[in-house]
């Protein structure tokens, strides 16, 4: 047929000579650019007539001929891989797209058990799916709430675990029989025995004076010292003799704010996540016993920043002051102690910083030794037969009410608070330091502690004065205050008697020799 001839004419013309011409036209082009053999052909055809010019124009055209498709085969094979890889990258996002909408309908299935088992805790009270559980005017009330809002999203679990546990475990709780009887003496040589007979700790009877004095006047005891002198185990036995462990916060390098000691609340799982430093606390709040937090490695981290907020409030005159907020609204489940989302502090919790002084460690500011006493621990304690010992039963307030009696009984004499005066002005004139009123509080405190623990008055004003003032020099120019220190040492001579103040001389010497 006339039609059919001229379909096969007409589409011949584009398909088998167009289209095939080009893809045809194409290969044979390729097919010719590396056509290997008809290059050597034609070179051998025109050798025979090359003068030594045309000679060295061949090579040049040869080594460009090879060097362009070179360059082509370079320029395929990246292409390729730019492809390969372009391919690979969408067939990821293709399998993350995929994956992302399986965890979206995993999400769904999710929220929609969710849902069923709150229709059944609605049920189990009585209401119906969606019916608020408050009265009408209840829930008005509720909303009016500023400060202190009950929140709604509570559930029937507490968002404080661990105090809630305290709540339930404290039902059961029997207050011990306390020693009421026991004198400050006699803690003291009963602490060092057991230390020594039950857990093979040996510690100078000075030491346990020291130690057992600083509770009367700061609640941030430091041990300080090198490494392997007892420190941790001094407030380690100390819990122990007290039947009640001490907890250990290991300091870490990363701790930066309060969050480290009381926790923080989560508002994605909307509890809060207490410290185990925050759950001894929340029980020392029910019971008189002496609870005790060791801050182990304490200046690893900046004490200043972790341990601000305690350090502020613990400084409030009033104990009625210490109180710390932890979470800005309210539950009806929060813990009994927990008010208004604040906690007051317990007053029978102390807290026992140990400090290793080496580079790994930062340098503790004066505004924490300011309000700490700081003990130093630099050799082990000699071995010494001691009978065996029982643990005792004290209570924080027949210790307390020791020390009081002690400030009575023991107060620093006039005549020596008249030359501790005299003392702070002449090193206000030669070294431009003064002590503070809160270093004298400290020292009125502890010096009367220390003399009802066996000590004497001059050798617990010379502790203070050595670890809380001379210790400052440490900052100051040494190699300025050279001849000061010779002129200081001979006024405590002349005011204290020469066989007094042994710790403050030593001290002084100490800064010489670092000069």
């Amino acid at each position: 047929m006339t039609i059919t001839k001229f379909l096969a004419e007409f589409l011949n013309q584009f398909f088998v000579k167009g289209v095939w011409g080009i893809f045809k036209g194409i290969g044979l082009g390729i097919a010719n650019i590396f056509n290997i053999p008809q290059y050597i052909k034609i070179f051998k055809a025109w050798s025979g007539k090359f003068t030594i010019v045309d000679w060295l124009l061949a090579i040049v055209a040869v080594i460009a001929t090879v060097a362009v498709l070179a360059a082509i085969v370079i320029l395929v094979v990246v292409l390729i891989k730019k492809y390969v890889r372009v391919r690979k990258t969408l067939v990821d996002q293709e399998e993350l797209l995929m994956e992302v909408g399986n965890l979206n309908r995993e999400v769904i299935k999710l929220n929609n058990e969710k849902e069923r088992i709150l229709a059944m805790k609605v049920s189990q009270l009585g209401l119906n799916p969606g019916e608020s559980p408050y009265e009408e005017g209840e829930e008005e009330a509720t909303e009016e709430k500023k400060d202190g809002e009950v929140d709604k999203t509570a559930d029937d679990y507490s968002r404080f675990y661990k105090c809630t546990q305290v709540d339930l475990e404290i039902e059961n709780y029997v207050a011990p029989d306390f020693d009421n009887e026991i004198t400050l003496p006699e803690i003291c040589e009963r602490f060092r025995n057991f230390a020594c007979s039950r857990l093979g700790l040996f510690y100078e009877i000075k030491i346990i004076r020291l130690f057992l004095s600083a509770f009367a006047s700061t609640r941030l005891i430091i041990l300080q010292g090198i490494s392997g002198t007892g420190k941790t185990s001094l407030a380690y036995a100390w819990g122990k003799f007290l039947k009640n462990p001490v907890t250990i916060a290991s300091v870490q390098p990363s701790w930066r704010d309060r969050t480290e000691i009381f926790g923080y609340f989560n508002e994605f799982t909307k509890r809060f996540n207490e410290t185990e430093v925050l759950k001894k606390m929340y029980e020392a709040t029910f019971k008189e016993e002496i609870f005790i937090t060791v801050l182990d490695e304490m200046n690893i981290a900046r004490v200043e920043y972790y341990f601000a907020e305690l350090l502020s409030i613990l400084e409030m005159p009033s104990r009625d002051e210490w109180v710390v907020s932890l979470v800005p609204s309210v539950w009806p489940t929060d813990p009994k102690h927990v008010i208004d989302g604040k906690l007051k502090l317990p007053e029978n919790m102390w807290y026992i910083g140990t400090i290793n002084n080496d580079d790994s460690t930062f340098a503790v500011s004066d505004k924490v030794y300011d309000r700490a006493i700081p003990i130093d621990l630099n050799s082990k304690g000699k071995f010494f037969e001691a009978p065996y010992t029982e643990e005792l039963n004290l209570s924080y307030k027949h210790l307390e009410g020791m020390f009081l009696e002690c400030q009575t009984k023991y107060k620093v004499s006039d005549e020596n608070l008249k030359k501790i005066e005299e003392l702070d002005d002449y090193v206000i004139e030669h070294f431009r330091l003064a002590f503070g009123n809160r270093i004298v509080k400290q020292l009125k405190e502890f010096v009367p502690a220390y003399v009802g623990c066996g000590g004497t008055e001059i050798d617990g004003i010379d502790f203070v004065l050595a670890k809380k003032v001379f210790r400052k020099f440490e900052s100051l120019n040494l190699s300025f205050i050279r001849d000061e220190i010779d002129g200081l040492v001979t006024y405590l001579n002349k005011h204290f008697g020469k066989a007094n103040m042994n710790e403050c001389k030593e001290y002084l010497q100490l800064l010489k020799r670092l000069m």
